[in-house]
């Protein structure tokens, strides 16, 4: 199997690479201490194509394969982790579901401004009592007339302070949840929309988190994306896509670790020689290596896969299984090399090391994935 880059692959990793050196990664520090979303640095995507990454041509977008579009999330996230998931949302889950499941009116209508960057996507699905069991959220949208009244609240809505246009996901009927849940393309503008407040978290503080709740929010029914109830296997199909988008996400973050270990043990000294002489701190940095190029060929082709219309749930579960376990032990081994130093927000592994495990938990926690892959395998 040929995993080489092609000259545009190539181009388009380098481009987003020389962007995130001079724009993400100088004000991560800054961004992460004042928790602000760089909405001015993400809306400069937009002439770059990255906006529409993965909307066609004929709608505005770059149409990229998955291969290149996670070579350059792994680009953003070398630069700020926190800058690359409110980009991997707004290109991801906030547009597939249209791209994949809308009408020609609705694609025309709504896929256009999110690829320009004139209007900033979310995408709601998580609820206090509803996480890795999609199944289990309340939110409802009831049809009356030529509109569904919308009900209820979203947690953990990134971007969810300032999209303008949100995909939600709400029971529009009882029964079983497979078969009772719909998808809508929800517009902040819209009467009963409302944003709750910004969450404080452990990493990614320069990405808005935020809660969104509806009450009594009537949204046309020309909004729903697909059938009536057919949005649980939507959802399933837009989830195995973006977990892609988490392990390219979390290459990012070991491979900024790993350089931010090997520049420390070059310049710091110890027992007379600097502490990339010894082999302890080699045997780390090997360990680092083999680790994040192990991620990487598994992520690259599960993306190959799917560029084909090949992608299997358990081969994406793998990648992101492996790429966001392996982020926080690299992490970890970075801040382990940095001794002391690493422990203090001067140095940019502290800031790696709250970034890492968030990667372990969105778009299904390594415990789902796993369940993922050992009920593949049991159907086998």
């Amino acid at each position: 199997m040929d995993l080489s880059l092609t000259p545009e692959q190539e181009l388009i990793r380098n481009t987003v690479r020389e962007f995130s050196k001079k724009e993400v990664g100088p004000r991560a520090a800054e961004w992460d201490r004042a928790q602000r979303t760089p909405l001015d640095v993400v809306r400069k995507l937009g002439p770059l194509g990255l906006l529409g990454a993965l909307i066609p041509p004929e709608h505005g977008g770059a149409g990229l394969d998955k291969v290149s579009y996670l070579l350059a999330l792994e680009e953003l996230a070398y630069g700020d982790a926190g800058f690359s998931v409110g980009v991997a949302v707004h290109t991801s889950v906030a547009a597939l579901p249209i791209v994949w499941f809308g009408t020609e009116e609705q694609k025309k209508r709504f896929l256009p401004p999110l690829a320009s960057g004139e209007r900033l996507g979310a995408f709601a699905v998580t609820e206090a009592q509803a996480g890795s069991d999609v199944s289990g959220i309340q939110t409802r949208a009831e049809r009356k007339g030529d509109a569904y009244v919308l009900n209820g609240s979203k947690v953990f809505i990134t971007n969810g302070s300032h999209a303008d246009q949100v995909i939600v996901a709400a029971r529009t009927k009882d029964g079983d949840p497979h078969d009772s849940i719909s998808l809508f393309v929800v517009e902040r503008k819209t009467s009963g929309y409302e944003v709750g407040g910004h969450e404080e978290k452990l990493g990614l503080r320069s990405s808005d988190t935020a809660r969104i709740s509806f009450t009594d929010m009537r949204v046309p029914a020309a909004n729903r994306l697909g059938e009536d109830g057919a949005g649980f296997r939507s959802l399933m199909r837009v989830l195995n896509s973006s977990r892609l988008a988490i392990a390219a996400q979390s290459l990012g973050i070991a491979r900024r670790a790993m350089d931010e270990a090997i520049k420390y043990a070059k310049e710091r000294k110890a027992f007379g020689s600097s502490l990339s002489k010894h082999q302890a701190i080699q045997f780390m940095i090997a360990d680092m290596a083999t680790q994040i190029e192990a991620a990487r060929l598994m992520t690259m082709r599960a993306a190959a896969s799917e560029d084909r219309g090949e992608l299997r749930p358990e081969e994406a579960s793998m990648a992101k299984l492996l790429a966001s376990e392996m982020a926080v032990l690299v992490a970890e081994k970075a801040v382990q090399i940095h001794g002391g130093n690493g422990y203090i927000k001067d140095y940019a592994v502290e800031r790696l090391m709250r970034d890492a495990p968030i990667t372990r938990i969105y778009e299904g926690t390594s415990e789902m994935q796993k369940l993922i892959v050992a009920r593949a395998l049991a159907r086998q």
